[in-house]
């Protein structure tokens, strides 16, 4: 979503685009500026599920952390090395004539750093998009610093309000995955690139060494579900970018919502968690409880063929999610919690009901829990008593729209929007020839002089060695001193 937005407006804008993609945009016809280089997509699920032991992905949430750090890794290794191997791709890899055809190279910042020759092959800068916002290693990769004690991992639930047990883990996580990135990771991608470009250049370059030629990242968050935390000049967030202007809703829909004179409830889990591979109890307990709201429900559910609807409830397998949460009698959004959709809720300032199942969606969900925009359940808990009484909090008691309203005016109020300011660090960036000058000499570093390692060592060394050589000469001295002959006293 992320990304397509980017390019639509690319395109808009008068750029000429080429996208490298497994995912088309043929069908909206974006005109003449736009290319579209489309290869297979990567069968990702069967390793999710042999790695994880998960049936589907409401399973994910008994997925611990580590594990789901370990998947992605993984899932960015395989993923890379496929990606190199197809004829759309070899095609762009060995083509002539690359220096002066593009300006500028737009990658995802994920765990497929190898793409990031492109930028190397065709001599241009680079700029990558986060659509997951901020993890900790981004901060060493740009030159910065994340304090563990108050920036919390993304796989972990926490807000930047830790207690000493969480920080502890917070640190465990973070150091792991820097750990599993510098002596897994980083070998894993330099030999798929040693793998497929050793023949065509004379030295391929490192990982490390292509991520130092990074310009710019544009992060998929912003405040207030960003915590204020350190960020270099080239760090720039850009949540809320996949927003459009509203539009109109489809007939159906809008005389549905239109309709709703004591308000609406949106309940959607997301492209990736599907509603109707919940729990058949589960799925009974909601259709009872909204079956006695006095609110419509509108509800994102993969299967048209729901049973026993209450005459409240509307189903469908997709739903234009910003446009119905923009549409005024929306009073509450049900959620996975996906950054995504937590920030068009903040758009438009309708709280959530949060029912996170993996990853990112715990520490948004939570912070959005944090101030005053949401409640959190757990689907494999929840019961009617719950669930009536979470609803029926979100939609009676007037501090959460209050609240929801006041963040939405946080999360708009900025100098450009998300989009102008993307637009505008992207056409910085090819302005300036990658403009070096934003980057932090932090990037060059060793892990050891970033970190002051070597000035730690040499304090210690400053400090200790005179302590010691001292030891030393008092423990010499006493030796001395123990085995010398005593002298005889004289008797009168």
């Amino acid at each position: 979503m992320t990304t397509h937005s980017i390019i639509r407006e690319l395109v808009k804008r008068g750029h000429e685009v080429t996208f490298i993609t497994p995912f088309s945009l043929a069908k909206e016809n974006l005109g003449s500026n736009y290319t579209e280089i489309v290869f297979d997509q990567y069968a990702i699920w069967p390793v999710v599920q042999e790695l994880t032991n998960t049936n589907s992905v409401l399973e994910m949430t008994d997925v611990s952390g580590f594990t789901f750090l370990r998947m992605v890794y993984l899932i960015g290794t395989l993923t890379t090395d496929f990606a190199f191997e197809q004829p759309a791709i070899q095609a762009i890899i060995n083509a002539r004539d690359k220096v002066g055809k593009y300006d500028l190279l737009l990658a995802e910042q994920f765990h497929n750093e190898g793409a990031l020759i492109l930028g190397h092959l065709y001599q241009i800068p680079v700029i990558t998009v986060c659509t997951f916002g901020h993890s900790h290693y981004m901060s060493g990769l740009f030159g910065s610093v994340a304090p563990l004690s108050f920036v919390p991992h993304i796989f972990l639930p926490y807000t930047e309000r830790m207690s000493l047990w969480e920080r502890l883990e917070n640190v465990v996580m973070s150091v792991s995955e820097e750990l599993l990135r510098k002596f897994s990771h980083y070998p894993k991608q330099d030999a798929i690139l040693k793998k497929h470009f050793s023949k065509l250049l004379d030295r391929v370059p490192t990982i490390r060494e292509l991520e130092n030629n990074v310009s710019v990242i544009l992060m998929n968050l912003f405040m207030p579900l960003l915590s204020p935390r350190p960020l270099t000049y080239n760090m720039i967030p850009v949540g809320g970018i996949q927003i459009p202007k509203p539009k109109a809703l489809p007939e159906n829909l809008q005389k549905y919502l239109d309709g709703a004179t004591h308000g609406a409830i949106y309940f959607s889990l997301g492209s990736q968690v599907r509603s109707s591979e919940l729990p058949p109890k589960k799925l009974k307990i909601f259709l009872d409880v909204f079956g006695t709201l006095k609110q419509r429900v509108l509800w994102k559910f993969e299967e048209e063929s729901l049973t026993n609807l209450p005459a409240n409830v509307m189903v469908q397998k997709w739903m234009p999610q910003a446009d119905i949460l923009a549409h005024p009698n929306v009073m509450l959004f049900i959620s996975h919690g996906g950054p995504n959709g937590f920030q068009e809720a903040l758009q438009y300032g309708v709280p959530v009901l949060g029912m996170p199942i993996y990853a990112d969606q715990y520490p948004t969900i939570n912070k959005g829990k944090q101030e005053g925009l949401a409640l959190v359940m757990d689907y494999r808990k929840i019961t009617e008593e719950e669930l009536r009484s979470n609803l029926l909090e979100l939609l009676e008691n007037p501090k959460f729209r209050n609240n929801m309203k006041q963040a939405s005016k946080v999360f708009r109020d900025r100098p450009l929007s998300a989009m102008d300011t993307a637009m505008y660090w992207i056409n910085y960036v090819i302005e300036h020839r990658g403009a070096p000058h934003l980057i932090s000499v932090g990037a060059e570093l060793t892990w050891y002089q970033f970190y002051l390692l070597d000035v730690i060592g040499l304090a210690f060394a400053v400090v200790l060695l005179p302590i010691l050589a001292l030891l030393f000469i008092c423990r010499k001295s006493s030796k001395k001193t123990a085995t010398s002959p005593k002298r005889k006293l004289k008797k009168n």
